[in-house]
Parts: structure tokens; sequence; C-alpha cells
């Protein structure tokens, strides 16, 4: 029995020792690579770029008031058409009181002075019916009072434009409305009824009432870097994508590119901007993102391959070639001269023809 278990033993150790070793002589032989395999084709190329951006209107235009107040009322929201001269809101004027009280009392002073000159003048005016003045002396008299009158009633209107910012004779021309100065879209009305407004100055931008646009004149304005700028000029041809609208293109031409860099994220970027071509049947808003294309370089009809098929060796490029006379996969070095690339294919000046097998990218076992 003994016997027995110790061949047993003797059994399992030697199998355990052949596995080992065929395990590892499999190892050890060289694995048996393939290749897929790819055909040179003559086709389109173009090299482009993409900006990325979003959509403006060309002039956006900021609707501020002529008079410091408070909102009386607002007669527009966002997104209503303007004709230009409508009236957005209306402000109410809130005077100052020393502008005030120096307006009440010149009223008060022309006042005084236009009864003075009435009072002479009548007097004068007897004094002519009775021939004891002369014409000249009368007339006078009258233009020095058509004199204080004016003042009076101009001293009026100034009280009246501090208390209410009109007059009742410039109504038409009041500064308390606050009106469109384009015809457009309304993009925004940031002010609501009772919000204090103020003018612009020397000091002040001034409160926006509402921003118009006219959105039948929409540019790209975008961000392109440093290394594509120099490939590009104005008069290009640019296809836009917009992310709201991502089943449609838009033709555009580029008519801007920044002389001055600006440095985000490490790379100096350089805006420019492209007149969209829009259809009627198509509403864009402000502010929607998108992405320009520029085509940089293109070729009609070239021999190409994927540009992923090319190795290197200092500054030449090479393929493997198929060899169609082995009856295995075996590929042969051939020199190449490339050209112009898009990024997946590249250009072959020479060194390939149409319908020439190389070797691709391996295959997983």
């Amino acid at each position: 029995m003994k016997k027995y278990f110790k061949f047993v033993v003797l059994g399992i150790i030697a199998l355990i020792f052949i596995g080992t070793f065929a395990f590892l002589y499999s190892k050890s032989r060289p694995k048996k690579i393939s290749y897929e395999t790819v055909k040179a084709e003559v086709k389109d190329l173009q090299k482009s770029t993409i900006a990325t951006g979003k959509i403006e209107p060309r002039d956006e235009i900021l609707i501020k008031p002529q008079i410091s107040g408070i909102i009386d009322e607002v007669y527009k929201e966002a997104g209503e058409h303007i004709k230009k001269g409508e009236v957005i809101a209306k402000v109410k004027v809130i005077p100052e009181l020393g502008s005030l009280n120096s307006a009440e009392s010149r009223v008060r002073l022309a006042d005084i002075n236009a009864k003075q000159n009435q009072t002479d003048f009548d007097r004068m005016k007897k004094l002519y019916e009775d021939k004891l003045i002369s014409s000249e002396d009368y007339e006078k008299s009258e233009i020095t009072l058509k004199q204080a009158k004016e003042e009076l009633q101009t001293a009026k209107d100034n009280l009246q434009i501090i208390k209410e910012g009109i007059t009742k004779n410039s109504a038409s021309f009041s500064s308390t409305l606050i009106r469109s100065t384009i015809d457009g879209l309304i993009l925004d009305v940031p002010v609501k009824a009772g919000n204090s407004v103020i003018m612009s100055n020397t000091f002040n931008d001034g409160t926006t009432i509402a921003s118009v646009a006219n959105m039948n004149d929409l540019i790209f304005k975008g961000k392109i870097d440093e290394t594509e700028v120099g490939q590009i000029h104005e008069g290009m041809p640019v296809k836009i994508t917009i992310g709201a609208l991502q089943d449609m293109k838009f033709d555009a031409k580029l008519e801007y590119i920044s002389p001055k860099g600006v440095e985000e994220n490490g790379a100096n970027q350089f805006e420019i901007k492209a007149a969209i071509t829009v259809p009627d049947s198509v509403t864009i808003r402000s502010g929607y993102s998108a992405n320009a294309e520029i085509v940089l370089a293109s070729a009609s009809k070239v021999l190409t391959i994927p540009e992923s098929s090319l190795a290197f060796n200092e500054d030449s490029t090479f393929v493997f070639l198929l060899n169609s006379k082995s009856t295995a996969q075996k590929f042969d070095k051939r020199l190449i001269t490339t050209g112009l690339s898009d990024g997946v294919d590249i250009e072959v000046k020479s060194g390939l023809k149409a319908g020439d097998i190389i070797r691709g990218k391996e295959k997983e076992n």
C-alpha cells in the first residue's frame, strides 16, 4: 500500500513538472502578430479649425434716461418688437430742493418785474395817446414789457421742468418718456416701476432702461489660437453650428480678426467676428453658444491614407506596403512624401499609388 502511494505521489510531481515546462515553453515562443490593412484612396481633403464662441447682434443699443428720477410706468417687455420713437417707460422726476427753491424765486422775481413793466407801459401808452411822448419812447416801453413777459414764461417753464421734467410746449419731446432709438427687438428691460434711475454723466454710465437690437443683423463672436490665426484672413467663408440648433449649419463670412491677442489658460487667443446669413424661417436668440468651422486649406482628388498608418525615422516618413507575392502577411518598408492632413487622413504626394494596400493597426488576438 505504501509502495503504491509513493508511485502516485511521484506521478503527480512528474505531471506538475511537465505542465510547468509546457507552459513556460508556450510563453517563450514569439506571438504571431497580425495587422489590419488599409487601401490608399483618392479623395478630397480639407484642413479646418474650430473656433468656439456665441451669437450676438451686431449692435445692441442700451437705452438710458436723459434725466434722473423714478420709473413711473413700464410699457414694454423683453421679447417685443419695437419701432424707433416708441415709448418704453416713463420717468417721474424728483426735484432737487435747492434747484426747486431757486426756480420758484426766479418766477416770483419775473412776475414782479412783468407787473411793473405792465404798469409802466400803460402809463407810457396814455402819454403817447395824449401826444406827450415820442413814438420811439412808446416803442421802447412796449419792447421792455414783451421782454419781461418772455422772462416770466421762461421762468415758469424752467420751474415746470424741474418739477415734472417737461413743459406743455415741449410735451412731444419729453425727456421723461424713454423712447427707443432704433427699430428692433427688446432683449431686456432690467427696471421695474418704482426703481430709481440716474442719467448718464461724466462719473456714471447711467441706468439702463432697456437693451434693443436688430436681430436681422447677427454676428458670430469667438476666439482662435495664435497657431492658426496666421492662416486666416477677412472674407474667408465660415460654417456656423449652433448648440441649440444642432441639425442646422449657417453660412457666414469672416469680417474681423483682432490685432491683439489675449492670454487665456497659458495660450494667446485672438477674437474673430463673422457675419451670419440666417433664413427668415429660423429664429436665433442672442447669446446662443456656437462653433465656427474655418477651412484653412483644401486639396481636391488627392491620394490619401490614414495618418495613423505612418511610421517615422528622423526626418523620413514610411509606411509598410503589403507584399502581394508572399502567402503570409508580410510587409515591406516604403518611403513616402506626405502633404495636407485633416487630422484623420493625410495626402501622399509620392511613394504610393491608388489601390496599394498598407499595414494598419495591430489586430487584437
